[in-house]
């Protein structure tokens, strides 16, 4: 039995357990414990580990207005609606930039001045290179600063900044898309040198695939009876934070919205040329149920087609670039094209991967009557 104003008993293995409150749950109290030889030892136990809970939970409520301690509530609720390779980006930003400036400032000690000056650095001096980051970095994190603002006052915390503090106006890089000419010699090549990667390339240039979408593609994702492929995942490398070991890892996850998840119908022709490798339950690109190929070593590969081919770098989403700017030239229903594209708005389409030719804009010249 225990001494009044104590919590210490003697157990039935001979031990001395004290126990303090820590709290309630769903109405029923929370105990902590200590053990010892003798009560004296669990006396003296029992005050330590009460001090340090006390103190544990001070620290933590002192951490829940700071940047820090925001961040990761944040991202700790995030992992559950947002996609593993989502959640790995937004960490990336918020260890490589955002945390090493504000992870122990208060939020409510966060001005607009200190943010305009951040970001003025990081386009300026930001990257391991200290050359500066692009404007679409900047902008992404500028958007995680605006979430984190977002969640803190959500929960009644205050916040020094405003989500308007700063407009930054990203660049337009010249888009690549392959000429005529580029094309055919590309497409030669290719016939030339058949092999599995080379059909990759080949399906891209005529579906408009991501380069994510070939990389996790299967042949059970394809069907020549019906001549028709079906884009149900995309493959990528994302860093790893649960391992000590290793820094990245591979990570097979559905494509990027749902209208991504699609069917293309394929051609006679492209299915002619994709037959005689046909593999049941390997991926495209490997031939192996086990093996896959990953984006960066396919995007190495490329590069070196193109080298081999005579034909100017490009980057491989050159390939989406040329098949949607082919599909405008040849007149294609822009709803329809939107849709083997896998994007949510059409807009999307014509905005971003839309290019017309100067022998489509002399086309459409020649058709003004003066």
């Amino acid at each position: 039995m225990s001494r009044t104003g104590e919590n210490i008993y003697k157990r039935k293995d001979g031990r001395w357990e004290g126990r303090f409150v820590k709290g309630r749950r769903n109405g029923r109290t929370i105990f902590g414990s200590v053990f010892g030889k003798t009560r004296l030892e669990v006396k003296d136990k029992l005050i330590i580990a009460k001090f340090e809970w006390n103190e544990g939970l001070s620290a933590e409520k002192r951490n829940r207005t700071k940047l820090g301690g925001i961040s990761d509530a944040w991202l700790k609720e995030s992992e559950a609606f947002l996609k593993e390779s989502t959640v790995a980006k937004y960490r990336d930003y918020l260890r490589c930039y955002i945390c090493p400036r504000f992870s122990k400032t208060d939020m409510a000690d966060i001005s607009d001045e200190m943010l305009s000056v951040f970001y003025v650095n990081l386009l300026e001096n930001g990257g391991a290179s200290k050359q500066g980051l692009s404007t679409k970095t900047v902008s992404e994190v500028f958007r995680v600063m605006k979430q984190l603002r977002k969640f803190a006052i959500l929960r009644k915390i205050a916040v020094g900044y405003t989500a308007d503090c700063l407009s930054i106006k990203q660049k337009t890089k010249p888009i690549r898309v392959f000429s005529p000419s580029e094309r055919e010699k590309l497409h030669t090549f290719l016939d030339e040198t058949q092999n599995r990667r080379h059909l990759g390339i080949l399906l891209c240039l005529s579906t408009g695939l991501r380069l994510g979408e070939l990389c996790a593609l299967t042949w059970d994702d394809i069907s020549l009876e019906e001549q028709k492929l079906y884009v149900r995942r995309t493959l990528q490398r994302i860093r790893d934070y649960e391992s000590a070991s290793a820094k990245t890892k591979i990570v097979v996850t559905p494509p990027k919205s749902d209208c991504s998840i699609r069917a293309i119908p394929l051609t006679d022709k492209l299915c002619s040329a994709l037959a005689p490798t046909w593999q049941p339950g390997a991926f495209f690109l490997s031939g192996d149920t086990e093996k896959f190929v990953e984006p960066r070593v396919m995007q190495y590969h490329f590069k070196a087609v193109l080298a081999a081919a005579g034909i100017a770098d490009a980057n491989f989403h050159a390939l989406r670039h040329t098949f949607a700017t082919q599909c405008v030239e040849a007149d294609f229903d822009v709803k329809c094209l939107s849709e083997l594209l896998g994007h949510s708005d059409v807009s999307i389409t014509m905005n971003r991967y839309v290019h017309p030719t100067m022998q489509l804009k002399r086309q459409n010249m020649e058709k003004i009557i003066f």
